[in-house]
């Protein structure tokens, strides 16, 4: 593959010219304001259908109200950026909001149409998915009657759809906010420098452990400052969670986000099951990191910390070069399309200040591309991470061929293309390294994830689990707070670290966002469920493009237990399944082991 020169810095000018202040970004947003407004009209003279000859019309309004939210999704999409990007960009953030009202205005409007397609007579609605537009779409459909019939009456629901905007998804806005705000001050290398709380994060992987202890310290003692300010956005964000499901008879505070995913409480049942049976050489790992770094176990900061220097770097386009190599391995359609994405400037890696820290992966509907955002500094880790958004983004190109009423795909089955690809750079990586220093850091990168997923977000999931039970009963305060989160943590990790992070809850984002309730189990469920995916690429190769394609074009379309079950022949609501993607995890750590006892 011939060396290139990739552009580093993303191209959003494709979508709208000027960036927060843009004229056709105005216009956009005008426009969908006037096409919602029509809409909404349409949609308060429908009725409940009588008969099947009433398909056309039905479809018609599906059509045109996929239309309306593939605008509403495309400026959101840009607006993230832009908040990504730059986050001094304040219009941007005003920007947000308007876009925030105009979902809420479409979800309102477009929850009354599904709440009177969800009182048709059974008949009727047989007959009516036998429509050729209908019939493509009867899984989503039939999703939508069943959820609207778990819910409260039209007007209820509008109601707390129209309240939610400034009594609920404004906590959510107001914890953002604060966060932007907050700066710590450290001293690295003799110089004190004041840095945004994301950019602290960061050196908490930082070689020197001086450097991560008052890191850590700082951070903390920060979060301490401001905690009666998150009990009350995490308090009010739940309590609002909790009078909605109450009203609508919903005792399982899973429920919502078991439904969102389309799974069933055995399957997480059974994977957390699974993940809590086979902790052991994990924290085998953890004591052997420890051991590395000189202590008997680990403090919370040392989590992240490297115990080998990495001597490999690769450059953007180095980087870029082995990820193309490596993915053309498994699947030449995945690497033809990665380096569309090089080639076009739909990724932003450039190293500066201003932006936010992580990374993720937008798609813009209407022009049927993505963006990714992330920092690349030339590690292996970047590398990984690169290739982990390339994933996210060719999930998304494989779904073109469907109807974007079938591209909706759950949070859990949306890590699944992601992880794919990152464990086909992250091996690539363990097995082309130059030196066993160098293989031991990259098996030490990938054993990090193993553990975030298998403990860290398993302490965040039994955090959140305990939270709700108690909120129930009232208001919790935050040294109450700070237990649970204690209790969690050193559970999770089975007493294998030192300290822990009491102020986790309220600097983790992901307990702080409306979107999506439980932002956590969904992680672990996409890492599992990828790796047995990848297994089978590493058994068929190449040969298996084809129904790799077949899997991710039907993840919107079908429960994850009929995804697994059709196209792995597994049953994903026993120990058994969830178990062979741990093993795979568990060579890792053997390896690791073996190499660091030398």
């Amino acid at each position: 593959m011939p060396q290139t020169s990739y552009p580093i810095v993303w191209d959003l000018e494709t979508f709208f010219q000027g960036g927060s202040d843009s004229e056709e970004l105005r216009q956009h947003l005008d426009d969908v304001k006037d096409r919602l407004k029509t809409y909404s009209a349409k949609l308060n003279q429908f009725e409940t259908p009588t008969s099947s000859s009433e398909a056309d019309h039905i479809a018609s309004l599906i059509e045109e109200g996929s239309n309306v939210s593939q605008h509403i999704r495309q400026a959101g999409a840009f607006i993230t950026c832009l908040e990504a990007q730059d986050m001094t960009d304040h219009k941007a953030s005003t920007l947000r909001s308007e876009v925030m009202e105009l979902n809420a205005t479409y979800g309102a409007a477009f929850n009354r149409f599904k709440q009177k397609l969800a009182q048709t007579e059974v008949s009727v609605w047989q007959e009516l998915l036998k429509h050729e537009q209908l019939a493509e779409l009867s899984f989503v459909l039939n999703e939508w009657r069943e959820a609207a019939q778990e819910q409260l009456s039209e007007d209820e629901e509008s109601l707390i759809t129209a309240l939610s905007v400034d009594g609920y998804h404004a906590w959510g806005q107001m914890y953002n906010t604060i966060v932007g705000e907050m700066t710590v001050n450290v001293t690295i290398d003799g110089e004190e420098k004041e840095l945004s709380v994301g950019q602290a994060n960061n050196l908490l992987s930082h070689e020197d452990p001086n450097v991560r202890k008052q890191v850590y310290e700082k951070l903390e003692a920060a979060w301490k400052e401001k905690e009666s300010l998150f009990a009350n956005t995490l308090n009010h964000l739940a309590g609002f969670r909790l009078n909605v499901y109450d009203k609508r008879g919903w005792d399982n505070v899973l429920k919502e986000p078991l439904d969102i995913n389309r799974m069933q409480q055995e399957t997480l049942d059974a994977m957390w099951g699974a993940i809590t049976k086979h902790k052991q050489p994990f924290v085998d790992f953890l004591y052997r990191k420890a051991s590395l770094l000189g202590k008997e176990k680990l403090d919370w900061y040392d989590l992240g910390a490297p115990t080998q220097e990495n001597t490999q770097t690769l450059s953007y386009d180095e980087g870029a070069q082995f990820i193309l190599k490596h993915f053309k391995q498994f699947s030449p359609k995945l690497a033809d399309f990665a380096e569309h994405a090089f080639e076009n400037g739909w990724i932003e890696a450039e190293d500066r200040s201003g932006k936010r820290p992580g990374g993720f992966c937008t798609g813009f509907p209407l022009s049927e591309e993505s963006r990714i955002f992330m920092t690349y500094s030339g590690s292996m880790s970047n590398v990984a991470t690169l290739a982990h958004e390339l994933g996210h983004a060719f999930h998304t190109h494989a779904l073109k061929p469907v109807h974007p009423l079938n591209r909706r795909y759950a949070m859990n089955v949306a890590e699944t293309a992601s992880t794919f690809a990152e464990m086909i750079v992250a091996d690539a990586s363990v097995k082309e390294a130059e030196s066993d220093q160098d293989k031991i850091a990259l098996l030490e990168d990938k054993l990090q994830r193993s553990v975030a997923f298998f403990m860290n977000i398993h302490s965040r999931f039994l955090f959140e689990t305990r939270f709700y039970a108690e909120r129930k009963n009232g208001f919790v305060p935050a040294e109450r707070l700070n237990e649970l989160t204690d209790q969690a943590q050193r559970e999770a990790y089975q007493d294998a670290v030192q300290s822990t992070s009491p102020s986790y809850w309220s600097n983790k984002l992901h307990f702080h966002i409306t979107g999506v309730p439980f932002y956590n189990f969904p992680y672990t469920f996409g890492y599992l469920f990828s790796l047995s995916i990848y297994a089978r690429a590493l058994e068929e190769g190449v040969s298996y493009e084809d129904k790799y394609m077949a899997l991710l074009q039907d993840t919107a379309r079908m429960s994850v237990e009929d995804l697994a079950m059709k196209h792995l022949g597994e049953d994903i609501t026993k120990e058994a399944f969830w178990e062979k993607g741990i093993e795979l995890c568990k060579r890792d750590v053997e390896e690791y082991l073996d190499l660091t006892s030398k």
